[in-house]
C-alpha cells in the first residue's frame, strides 16, 4: 500500500513539474517575442530619427553653404575670422564702419555677423527704393523688446503676408479721422499744452528732452484718446511709467534668453503689467463717455476691429503709444534744439504763423498746409536726426534681384544706414550735414491765402527724394509718419505763436545725435527757457 501511495505521489510530482517545465518555456519564448518586436520597434524609430535628423542637418548645411557661395560674390571687406566682422563692430561704431566700407567697396556692400548670419547694407537711393520695395519682411526678432514687454502685436509679425491687412486697416484709421483731428487740433487740447507749458515757464529752464517727451505724450495721448486723456487723472504716472520702461527695454530685449533668474526683470515685468492696466483704463472711460460729441473724436471709436482675441489685449493702442511717444519725442526734441540754436529760423516760422493766422481769421478756420517754412524746418529735423540710425529688411522666402545686378540671397539682414543716406553730399548738395530748411522750398508765385506771407514758397514733396527716409519707404513704411509730420507741425504751431524757446545760459548747445532709449536723440539735452511772446 506504502509502495503504490508512493509511485502516486512520485507521478503527480512528475507531472506537475512537467507542466512547470512547459509553462515556464512557453512563457519564456513568449516574453522573448515581446521583447524582439520592441526592440525591432525602437530600432526602426532610432532609424528614422537619425535619417531625419541627418536630413535636416543636411538642409541647414547646404542652405549655408548657399550662403557662403551667394555672399561671397557681394563686395565688403574681408572676413577677419570664422566669426566675421563681430569684432569689427563690437570696437567701432557699426554706422562708421559701415560709411568707410561704402566709401571703399561701392552702394552695396556685406559684413558677415557670424558664420552664419549676413548683412548687406544699401547706400544707393535708388536702390534702397528697389529693396525696400521689394523686402516686405522683418526679422524674425523685431519687436522683441516690445514683444517681451506688453506681448504679440500684429504689427511686429516678420511675414508681411501676415500683417498686410492689419496694417492697411490701421493706416487707414490713422490717416482718417486722427490725421483730421491733428489738423483741426481742438481748443481744449492747445489750452493743455499751454496750461503745461506755464507749468514749465514757472519752473525755469528744463532739459530739453523731458519737455520733448511732456509734449508728444500729450500730444499722441490726446490725438489717440481724445478729450477724456485731457482730464485723466492718471495721465502723469502713465508718462512716468512709459518712460521707464522705454528705458529697461532694450536691456532686458537683449538676453536671447527671457532671464527669469534676475529680480529686476520681474520688477520690470510688473511696470509692464501696470501700463497694460492703465491703458485697458483709459480705453473703458474713453468707451463709457462714448454718448459724449467730445469722447466721439477719440480714436478708439472706430478701433473695435483692431483689438483682437488672439492678441495682446489693446496691444495695437499701446505699440502706437510706446514707438509713437519716442519716436516723436526725439522729433520734437531735435526741432527745439535746433530752433534754439537758429533763433532767426524761429522768427521767421514766428512771422508766417501770424500771417496764416491773420488769413484764418478772415476764412474761419486755420490751414496748417499753409506753412510751408514750418513744415520745411520739420522735414529738416526729420532728416538730419532719424529716429534709428538703421531701417532692417529682409527676404524670408527668396532671393532678392536687384538692379544693380547684386543678388541678395534669402534670410540675409539687409540694412540702409538712413543716417548716411540722409547726410550724403550727392543727394542733398555740399551743405547736406548743415540745417537748412529751404531745402525742402522753392520760390513760386502769390500762392491763394497766402498773400500776406513776406515771401511766397512752395514745399516741395520731400518723398521725391529717393534719399528722405525718416519713415521707411515701401511696404513697411511707418503708418503714422502723415499724423507725425502734421501733429507736430500743429504743436509748433501753437507753441511759437505764443512763446520763443531760447537756450538758457551755459547750456550745451552743441549736442550730438546719439542712441538713447532705442531712438536717436541729440545729447546732451541743452537746457531750454519759453519766454512769452507780446500780444
Amino acid at each position: 500500500m506504502s509502495s503504490s501511495f508512493q509511485f502516486l505521489y512520485n507521478t503527480i510530482n512528475i507531472t506537475i513539474n512537467n507542466y512547470y517545465c512547459y509553462y515556464y518555456s512557453h512563457s519564456c519564448h513568449h516574453h522573448r517575442l515581446l521583447q524582439d518586436y520592441a526592440t525591432q520597434q525602437i530600432n526602426v524609430f532610432l532609424w528614422i530619427s537619425l535619417i531625419s535628423i541627418t536630413f535636416l542637418l543636411l538642409t541647414k548645411l547646404a542652405k549655408l553653404f548657399r550662403l557662403w557661395s551667394k555672399g561671397g560674390l557681394i563686395p565688403g571687406p574681408p572676413c577677419p575670422s570664422f566669426y566675421g566682422h563681430v569684432d569689427l563692430i563690437s570696437r567701432s561704431n557699426l554706422s562708421d564702419l559701415l560709411s568707410k566700407s561704402h566709401d571703399i567697396y561701392g552702394s552695396v556692400i556685406k559684413l558677415w555677423l557670424g558664420p552664419t548670419q549676413l548683412l548687406v547694407s544699401i547706400k544707393d537711393p535708388e536702390i534702397v527704393k528697389e529693396m525696400l520695395l521689394k523686402a516686405e519682411d522683418k526679422l524674425p526678432l523685431t519687436g522683441r523688446a516690445f514683444r517681451l514687454a506688453f506681448g504679440r502685436s500684429s504689427l511686429f509679425v516678420s511675414s508681411f503676408e501676415k500683417v498686410e491687412k492689419r496694417r492697411n486697416s490701421l493706416e487707414i484709421a490713422l490717416n482718417g479721422k486722427l490725421l483730421e483731428r491733428a489738423n483741426v487740433v481742438p481748443t481744449k487740447i492747445v489750452d493743455c499744452f499751454m496750461e503745461r507749458i506755464q507749468n514749465i515757464v514757472a519752473k525755469g529752464g528744463l532739459d530739453c528732452e523731458v519737455v520733448s517727451q511732456h509734449l508728444a505724450f500729450s500730444m499722441l495721448g490726446a490725438t489717440l484718446f481724445g478729450d477724456v486723456f485731457l482730464a485723466w487723472s492718471e495721465a502723469t504716472f502713465y508718462e512716468e511709467l512709459l518712460m521707464r520702461i522705454a528705458k529697461d527695454a532694450c536691456f532686458w530685449a537683449s538676453y536671447s534668453i527671457i532671464p527669469f533668474w534676475q529680480l529686476g526683470f520681474w520688477k520690470y515685468h510688473n511696470l509692464c503689467a501696470k501700463l497694460k492696466f492703465l491703458t485697458q483704463d483709459i480705453i473703458k472711460q474713453c468707451r463709457y463717455y462714448s454718448s459724449d460729441v467730445s469722447a466721439n473724436s477719440s480714436f478708439l471709436s472706430g478701433f473695435d476691429d483692431h483689438l483682437s482675441t488672439s492678441e495682446e489685449p489693446c496691444g495695437n493702442i499701446i505699440s502706437l503709444m510706446f514707438h509713437g511717444s519716442l519716436t516723436t519725442a526725439g522729433l520734437i526734441g531735435n526741432i527745439l534744439a535746433r530752433l534754439v540754436k537758429h533763433p532767426d529760423t524761429q522768427e521767421k516760422i514766428h512771422s508766417e504763423i501770424m500771417m496764416v493766422h491773420k488769413v484764418s481769421e478772415e476764412h474761419g478756420q486755420k490751414d496748417f498746409n499753409k506753412m510751408p517754412f514750418l513744415l520745411a524746418t520739420v522735414y529738416e529735423c526729420a532728416r538730419l536726426l532719424p529716429a534709428g540710425p538703421l531701417l532692417q529688411r529682409c527676404s524670408l522666402k527668396h532671393d532678392l534681384d536687384l538692379q544693380s545686378g547684386v543678388k541678395v540671397p534669402a534670410g540675409a539682414i539687409l540694412v540702409v544706414p538712413v543716417q548716411l543716406v540722409q547726410t550724403d553730399d550727392s543727394c542733398w548738395g555740399k551743405d547736406a550735414s548743415q540745417f537748412n530748411p529751404y531745402r525742402f522750398l522753392s520760390k513760386g508765385g502769390k500762392i491763394s491765402d497766402c498773400d500776406h506771407l513776406p515771401e511766397s514758397y512752395i514745399l516741395k514733396n520731400p518723398n521725391e527724394n529717393a534719399a528722405f527716409l525718416p519713415f521707411g519707404s515701401g511696404a513697411r513704411s511707418c503708418i503714422g509718419q502723415k499724423l507725425a509730420i502734421l501733429g507736430v507741425a500743429t504743436l509748433f504751431a501753437s507753441l511759437l505763436e505764443h512763446y520763443e524757446v531760447q537756450l538758457q545760459p551755459g547750456s550745451e548747445s552743441d549736442p550730438k545725435p546719439t542712441m538713447n532709449n532705442c531712438i536717436f536723440q541729440l545729447l546732451p539735452s541743452p537746457k531750454i527757457v519759453f519766454e512769452k511772446r507780446n500780444s
